[in-house]
């Protein structure tokens, strides 16, 4: 569904990723992980056209898309669920969950989606007439995932879903995670918690300095030495 070839990507003098390679399969759960700084943010950044890369490429369906804008690498399909979450403050919960949608023109399907959101995430149709900057950090976080949904992805990157959120909002996000994945959207995962995105992960990729140092299923992953020292606590 995704190749990632020899991807590198500079800001200015600085190189952030280093000749990366990855794939995603149709129906997986991928995650990506990795010290801060290890250049997850940015392989997500150039996948969904907020940047452009030095080298190499992005195959979405084996059609190269690293020079298409954003608006169009949505249309395609993809959505990105952005680290801190940005939602739309000054609008209500239901005025940013329809900006998910703003591409689409049927009426009827924007209706049945809205409605699924509001299945995963019942606080977003208890607070949809609130403003959006109101709502807690576990709130805004199911209310830019619902956004992202709108807009009725095959492939859903999802950067770092638990920043921030207190423990009991973390396992019910991540439980929707694996819900969405089930109704067929493809997920790329960015997480700091390597613990709980190796678990529900099909595959996972290690990287360090912005290369690739590790790969393997996520139960793979969990059992290694390296990954438990580094990043597990072990």
């Amino acid at each position: 569904m995704l190749d990632v070839k020899e991807l590198t990507v500079h800001y200015g003098a600085i190189e952030a990723i280093h000749n990366i390679s990855f794939s995603v399969e149709e129906g997986e759960i991928v995650s990506l992980i990795g010290a801060n700084g290890a250049g997850k943010t940015t392989i997500l950044k150039t996948i969904s056209g907020l940047i452009q890369p030095t080298s190499g490429q992005v195959s979405y369906y084996d059609k190269a898309i690293e020079k298409e804008s954003a608006k169009q690498i949505v249309k395609e399909g993809i959505s990105h669920v952005p680290e801190g979450r940005h939602v739309f403050g000054g609008m209500s919960v239901l005025e940013n969950l329809e900006m998910g949608a703003f591409l689409r023109k049927d009426k009827e399907g924007i209706k049945r989606d809205l409605k699924r959101i509001y299945e995963y995430f019942p606080i977003l149709e208890e607070r949809r007439k609130q403003d959006a900057a109101t709502l807690s950090g576990g709130e805004q976080q199911m209310l830019a995932m619902g956004r992202a949904l709108m807009s009725r992805p095959k492939l859903l990157l999802l950067d770092e879903p638990s920043m921030g959120l207190a423990p009991i909002f973390i396992q019910g996000i991540f439980d929707i995670i694996k819900e969405i994945n089930k109704e067929d959207t493809t997920v790329l995962l960015i997480e700091q918690n390597a613990k709980i995105a190796l678990q529900i992960a099909d595959r996972g990729y290690v990287l360090e300095s912005g290369e690739v140092v590790q790969t393997g299923t996520g139960k793979e992953l969990l059992a290694s030495d390296a990954v438990q020292k580094a990043y597990l606590g072990g």
